[in-house]
């Protein structure tokens, strides 16, 4: 299935297909140089797969998790294309999850100030969420994503086989993000999870979710207005993320308790009871200082205000002007 992103400037489809990573070459632009990007956690023959339809493939494997998003290993990309004479007719192909698709899509972006970037993602997160949108990012002073730009890719490629090499707890930690879409856009979604298994049903979820937040990006491509829905639990959960060790809790499961709060009484009650099904965290206890000083550097916050989304029921959402003060307040009463 083929669903198209549909922008005043570079609209590009997903496609979303079983095999699709052995018919790559069928549908992207790889007769260049290429260079593949993909981190130590993904199976090798992925990149493989890639770079065996490519003309002139270069792999670049970065260590698995969140530290690689930094200046460091941006540098490192960018330095691996200059050393191997990438101009700007070239592209960059991130094979992997989040991480690798915010740092390879920032590097796309920033070398000669913007070269073709295609993402292959293969884990559920990334499937469901990141890879679409074209919001790319590093991490820097122990805050999330707070270096960085909009760089949509020219095609994303999504291929549901990739994901039978995932642990539970990282396929888990990715439907986190296609719970979060359905408590705001799609209800009927929302009752899948309630009544049916995840992994018969990925395909679904891929699809319904990726549909969802092409439609939000096609009527708001930078955040200025709907876009932020999709922030979504994100205040508090990168909050969580920025407060713990990096990898103690991964981005879906600090998203899955930043959703709590932000509910209806009702609402909560349903999503707590999906949150334990899929194996995700419903409770959080870690040092309150710590998580205050975290969303406080939030990029969200303008002075003394934060907008915030809030879900009174399942599949709707409402949007507010809190005062930080509030939301600091919320967190501690909840979190403690």
């Amino acid at each position: 299935m083929k669903i198209p992103v549909n922008l005043p400037l570079g609209s590009y489809d997903v496609t979303v297909e079983r095999g699709v990573l052995k018919k790559a070459g069928e549908i992207l632009n790889l007769n260049r140089r290429v260079l593949i990007v993909t981190d130590s956690g993904v199976p090798k023959e992925y990149s493989e797969a890639i770079a065996a339809q490519c003309k002139a493939p270069f792999i670049k494997t970065v260590p698995m998790g969140e530290e690689s998003k930094s200046l460091s290993v941006f540098g490192e990309l960018c330095e691996a294309m200059l050393e191997h004479g990438f101009d700007r007719s070239d592209c960059v192909v991130a094979v992997g999850g989040g991480v690798v698709g915010d740092l390879a899509g920032f590097a796309a972006a920033s070398y000669m100030r913007g070269i073709d970037f295609y993402n292959v993602p293969t884990t559920v997160l990334s499937q469901v969420d990141s890879s679409v949108g074209g919001k790319t990012a590093v991490n820097f002073g122990k805050i999330k994503n707070v270096i960085g730009a909009f760089y949509q890719p020219k095609a994303v490629l999504i291929d549901p086989d990739t994901l039978e090499t995932l642990s539970q707890r990282h396929f888990s930690n990715g439907l986190a993000e296609a719970v979060k879409m359905s408590l705001t856009f799609d209800g009927k979604l929302f009752e899948l999870f309630e009544k049916a298994d995840a992994h018969e049903n990925i395909e679904e979820i891929i699809i319904r979710s990726v549909k969802s937040k092409a439609a939000v990006v096609e009527q708001d491509e930078k955040e200025a207005g709907l876009r932020k829905v999709l922030n979504f639990g994100h205040t508090m959960g990168h909050a969580i993320e920025s407060a713990e060790e990096m990898g103690k809790l991964y981005h879906g499961e600090c998203v899955s308790l930043g959703m709590l709060p932000m509910c209806s009484e009702k609402a909560r009650e349903r999503l707590e009871a999906v949150l334990k099904k899929l194996g995700l965290p419903t409770e959080y206890h870690g040092d309150m200082e710590k998580l205050v000083f975290a969303a406080s550097h939030d990029k969200k916050f303008s002075g003394e205000k934060v907008t915030v989304i809030t879900v009174p029921e399942i599949g709707a959402f409402e949007t507010e002007e809190w005062s930080t003060d509030k939301l600091f307040r919320l967190m501690k009463e909840f979190f403690a």
